[in-house]
């Protein structure tokens, strides 16, 4: 099958988002792609998305539009009633959010990437983003990651927002069966947990395909500074990480069976190196050989390790 013939569904959560919509709608249209269904699950909008929503029906030339009631327990059960809704029907799945911009090919370079690898392995694609003020200026972009992608840095760090994720049909199965078995942190960092620790292959594109809008209301501030850095590092050190961890690691004892023998071996490292004396956890953790994509942030790892605070 060509990366013409492909079909996409974008999955976009909505809450409040009238502001930005239009724009993020519209650079959705203007995708280079052709084959592409849009599911908006809404989460209880009510300054107009939802009219909004519903006027595109009319000018989506590129397949339908469906609008859905979101189950309005925040933003990851948002996506995740959609990831394992068997309704949406594709070969590729693209998550998206409410105020951003998308370059014209961010869904033909996945498709092409996609097209050289074997479809019956899950695959993921997910990029750099360039960050924008509120009124559209550029700020800069999030830190260029070099090292390769896996699921001994996936239990440590999400490398990419859900916002430039594409999945093909095998990764998204894969992510519904565990998703149906447990609630995760962010829907970005558990595709990424259990693409890898299936055996999925992971591709970290360089260059930025989504400008990301940087304003007070998101959720998720941009990765763009040394102040973010240390906010990073504030969040290790004062316990917020270790609850993320807990409950990633919840979810992936819940999905034990869906990971290899060399994930779940890690996985296990990676769980006793938060418990012990100090020297026993760093034992541990070096073993199991997890990793963050940066030196600062490997050393705010180590740090927290150091703490108790992983």
């Amino acid at each position: 099958m060509s990366t013409d013939d492909q079909r996409v569904a974008i999955l976009m959560g909505t809450k409040d988002g009238a502001a930005f919509i239009e724009e993020q709608l519209s650079s959705l249209l203007a995708q280079s792609h052709s084959a592409i269904d849009l599911w908006v699950s809404d989460d209880g909008s009510i300054d107009g998305t939802t009219a909004i929503i519903d006027a595109w029906k009319t000018r989506w030339d590129k397949g339908r539009v469906t609008l859905v009631e979101g189950p309005r327990q925040g933003f990851a059960a948002n996506f995740r009633s959609m990831i394992v809704d068997q309704r949406i029907e594709a070969d590729c799945y693209a998550f998206c959010d409410q105020d951003d911009i998308w370059e014209p090919d961010r869904l033909e370079s996945a498709l092409r990437w996609m097209q050289t690898l074997d479809a019956t392995v899950p695959l993921m694609f997910c990029s750099r983003t360039a960050t924008m003020s509120e009124t559209g200026a550029m700020i800069g972009c999030s830190p260029l990651f070099q090292r390769p992608p896996s699921f001994r840095n996936a239990l440590v760090q999400s490398i990419a927002g859900g916002n430039t994720i594409l999945l093909n049909r095998a990764a998204r199965d894969l992510l519904a069966k565990a998703s149906s078995r447990t609630h995760f942190v962010s829907h970005d960092w558990w595709a990424y947990l259990i693409v890898t620790g299936a055996g999925g292959v992971v591709h970290y594109e360089p260059r930025p395909l989504v400008r990301y809008r940087q304003h007070q209301a998101n959720l998720v501030g941009a990765n763009v500074s040394w102040r973010a850095r240390f906010s990073r590092l504030e969040h290790l050190l004062n316990g917020g990480f270790a609850r993320w961890t807990d409950e990633n690691l919840n979810g992936l004892a819940a999905n034990r069976n869906l990971l290899t023998t060399d994930a779940a071996a890690c996985l296990s490292l990676f769980t006793q190196s938060r418990k012990g004396n100090v020297l026993s956890r760093l034992s541990l953790l070096r073993k199991s050989g997890v990793y963050r994509q940066t030196p600062f942030g490997t050393f705010g790892l180590y740090l927290s390790v150091v703490a108790g605070r992983v």
